[in-house]
């Protein structure tokens, strides 16, 4: 008979957090398969669990799938872990999985610590629905197209993200989003931990010129009538991105300000000025 694939949450910052359960899964199994090798086996040495240990990372997950299926298949038990948190959340481990359906070896989750769950139940931001993209794209061109696709979702989103892109980011989901409730979640259950919660005008002011460090969850409110319902007409649109020209703005700047006001994406705003033109 195959073996099984554990699947075990480690900590994201403080040690504590680990489930005897998750102990008890790191000790007997035959084998544990770590993001990196050096940073488990400090883990593993503080709660004194002595285990064999291989590595599995983004550069070789394919190929240690295939070593690690032909383990399970012949009866051994596997236990896979990221550097922090839920293995195959933004890590390592979703092939692995599927190798070991295909195989028929039984999957077990041992749950624990995902830093984006973290973050939403202590934003204040509703629960009930939630979109989870992963990290946002680098690009500025990438990460514009994606929160264009995701604009109207009807649930609180989350992504993750780099400290040295957040004010970068932040600025395009106002532009995209328009201005609404966000909460930017720092170093969770580290000793560093903050909640930084406003409007997205808020944070871009806040992180523009804030030095950001650590890891970073960033959720924004769901989408909302009055954020992509258009003004009364376009012409109010077009008036006062005129009166805002008037006072020595230039047109990208108007388009800007008068998409905040009328609580539109600018995104949105070009698409109503661009079509009255027609």
């Amino acid at each position: 008979m195959p073996g099984t694939l554990y699947l075990v949450a480690t900590p994201i910052g403080n040690l504590q957090d680990i489930s005897h359960r998750a102990l008890d899964t790191l000790r007997e199994v035959d084998l544990i398969a770590c993001e990196d090798t050096r940073h488990t086996r400090k883990l593993l040495n503080h709660f004194q669990v002595s285990n064999r240990t291989i590595s599995y990372h983004e550069h070789n997950e394919h190929e240690r799938a295939e070593e690690l299926a032909l383990r399970l298949a012949a009866g051994e038990s596997i236990a896979i872990v990221s550097d922090a948190g839920t293995p195959g959340i933004c890590d390592p481990g979703s092939w692995i999985v599927k190798r070991a359906i295909e195989i028929g070896a039984a999957v077990v989750p041992i749950p624990g610590a995902v830093a984006h769950v973290g973050a939403l139940v202590a934003s204040g931001l509703a629960t009930d629905s939630v979109f989870f993209g992963g990290f946002l794209p680098s690009k500025k061109g990438e990460r514009v197209r994606r929160l264009e696709e995701i604009r109207e979702t009807p649930a609180t989103l989350i992504f993750y993200d780099a400290p040295h892109r957040l004010a970068k980011s932040l600025s395009d989901c106002l532009d995209v989003l328009g201005d609404r409730q966000a909460v930017v979640a720092r170093e969770l259950t580290k000793i560093h931990e903050e909640f930084s919660r406003g409007t997205l005008s808020e944070l871009v002011s806040k992180f523009s010129t804030a030095s950001v460090r650590g890891e970073i969850v960033l959720l924004i409110d769901r989408a909302r009538e009055t954020a992509t319902k258009p003004p009364a007409s376009p012409e109010a649109l077009l008036a006062r991105i005129a009166e805002i020209e008037d006072e020595g703005h230039d047109h990208k700047s108007a388009l800007k300000r008068a998409a905040k006001e009328f609580a539109l994406a600018k995104s949105e705003a070009y698409r109503i000025v661009e079509f009255a033109k027609k």
